[in-house]
């Protein structure tokens, strides 16, 4: 499903377990944040490198935080070494994820 947000459309996919989204992350950022959606993907900054897997550990700490679900529900199931990832988050709708945009 494609939901409008201005200009931006943001996809997400409903799974039996949950929900699966594009995000971009902006690693050593001054401070993570939710930057909304750009493109087709969620926008994320974080404030830690992109080396030893800090960048992707924030990653989902920070969106498990934000829609209120354990981190080990959160799986980055593709792009786990590239700033375009594809998470997975179980246990939750698609109006969870829409709810962080409004």
């Amino acid at each position: 499903m494609k939901r409008e947000t201005g200009d931006a459309l943001l996809k997400i996919t409903e799974t039996g377990a949950g929900v699966v989204f594009s995000v971009h992350v902006q690693p050593r950022a001054s401070r993570t944040e939710l930057c909304g959606v750009q493109g087709e993907e969620l926008k994320l900054r974080l404030t830690s490198p992109p080396v030893d897997d800090a960048a992707n550990r924030l990653c989902q700490e920070f969106l498990a935080k934000l829609l209120g679900v354990a981190k080990s529900r959160v799986t980055i199931i593709a792009g786990a070494r590239s700033r375009h990832k594809t998470v997975q988050i179980t246990g939750i709708g698609r109006d969870a994820v829409l709810a962080l945009l409004n």
